[in-house]
């Protein structure tokens, strides 16, 4: 009956393939089906090779899902060790300038007094650098961190340039920015950014704010696309002194910006793209209240100590031209614009800019023209290359940039300008005439 048994059983095995056999058997029952008869000595060698191949092919996978565990654990530590440096991005920029500056009625020559380390002439012919370097890092999906250095003679808030001077001394470093941005997954689109950073409205135009300009405090950001149409818009809380009026430590004693902006870009038609906004900056503790001037804030030709700037911005960049072209422009006034001296309506609180930029033989052009009256913006913040960054003062700027390759750039700028408060010596309509060529460099 036992060899009835093992006779059928060989009979189903052969019924199979000979891999089947190898993958359902093992080397004792080889050996006992040869004994009994049930398969050859030609068939039971054939099954047994096909039986050690398949171990080797079973310890070869053993042993790959073991490395891959191996691997996935090294990986793993290695990414809580250096994680930060994946998810960290290194950025910079370098410039070399050539920065002319005439000014109607100046003096021409050094008038710096003995022992004196400033010339006291606004007139500039100098060359400068500037150098930032920054990180920004992820530090999860929802919080990033950014840190940049720059160059600087001072603190100032409009440049971060140094003049090549000083005997070959080492140039200053500042911090430039330090934020953190928080932009929760649950609401796309929304940021929420505390620190020094960089300007979290819309600008299209430098009349309000120079570019250099890092403001710091708090600040919300919205941006979200509806197929075609783009709604963008910002609310912010800045500190610009502490306990500017020493009349206590609370924050209403703070010379502050409350900023709120909003807009839109839509496309008009096919050949057209438009983008349309508005802001108002409302700079509080400048004064109102107790009756007296903050002087901190006048500057650079203005006669009033209070602003509250409502800007109007718009732009349209046309499609499908033999070449780009885009038109923009921006409209402020000031509506609390009081003479500081008389406490009395100060005039001349309007500004206005008009630019055009295109491309044309890979030069890029960009011209303006603007009038930026005494009271109409904070003189501290407008432009610092304009007029040599005073305020009353309307003229030219036209901007060609030439990419010899990739991140790497000469650009020529040309100011021409009247202004009213530029000049010492000329508080009418004085000749500013600024030239500066840029050798520029990204990384």
């Amino acid at each position: 009956m036992t060899k009835v048994r093992a006779v059928f059983f060989g009979t189903i095995l052969l019924a199979g393939s000979s891999h089947v056999l190898a993958s359902g058997v093992d080397a004792k029952l080889l050996d006992m089906l040869l004994a009994n008869g049930s398969i050859t000595q030609p068939q039971h060698d054939e099954l047994t090779a096909d039986l050690a191949q398949e171990a080797r092919v079973a310890e070869r996978r053993e042993k790959k899902a073991d490395r891959a565990k191996v691997e996935k654990r090294e990986f793993v530590a290695y990414q809580q060790a250096t994680g930060w440096a994946a998810n960290t991005v290194l950025r910079g920029d370098m410039r070399v300038r050539n920065d002319h500056i005439d000014i109607e009625d100046e003096p021409k020559f050094d008038t710096r007094p003995p022992g004196a380390t400033t010339a006291s002439g606004r007139d500039k012919d100098r060359q400068r650098l500037r150098a930032r370097l920054g990180v920004v890092a992820q530090v999860n999906p929802e919080v990033e961190v950014g840190i940049q250095l720059a160059t600087g003679g001072t603190p100032d808030r409009r440049g971060t340039n140094q003049d090549f001077d000083a005997y070959f001394d080492k140039k200053a470093i500042w911090l430039d920015l330090g934020y953190i941005d928080y932009h929760p997954q649950t609401v796309p689109g929304l940021k929420l950014i505390g620190g020094k950073m960089k300007q979290p409205w819309m600008a299209l135009g430098d009349v309000a704010w120079d570019n250099d300009i890092n403001p710091e405090g708090f600040a919300g950001i919205y941006q979200r696309k509806y197929g075609p149409t783009t709604l963008f818009g910002s609310a912010g809380y800045f500190v610009l002194k502490d306990n500017v009026d020493a009349e206590g430590v609370q924050w209403k004693n703070d010379l502050r910006l409350h900023s709120v902006q909003g807009g839109v870009a839509f496309d008009a038609g096919e050949r057209a793209r438009v983008t349309l906004g508005a802001s108002l900056y409302d700079f509080r503790g400048d004064g109102e209240e107790a009756g007296e001037p903050a002087i901190a804030m006048i500057a650079n030709g203005n006669t009033t100590d209070e602003f509250t700037l409502v800007e109007g911005f718009g732009q349209v960049d046309v499609i499908g031209l033999p070449m780009p072209l885009t038109v923009y422009g921006q409209y402020v006034v000031n509506l609390d614009a009081v003479d500081y001296r008389a406490f009395t309506d100060a005039d001349k609180d309007t500004a206005w800019l008009f630019g055009v930029r295109t491309n044309l033989a890979s030069i890029a052009l960009d011209y303006t023209y603007r009038d930026v009256q005494r009271n109409a913006v904070v003189g501290y913040f407008t432009d610092s290359d304009f007029a040599a960054g005073f305020v009353g003062s309307r003229g030219h700027r036209l901007r060609a940039q030439y990419d010899f390759l990739e991140n790497f750039n000469l650009t020529v700028s040309w100011f021409h300008a009247e202004s009213d408060a530029a000049s010492r010596y000329d508080s009418d309509d004085a000749q500013v005439e600024t030239l500066m060529i840029d050798l520029n460099a990204k990384f």
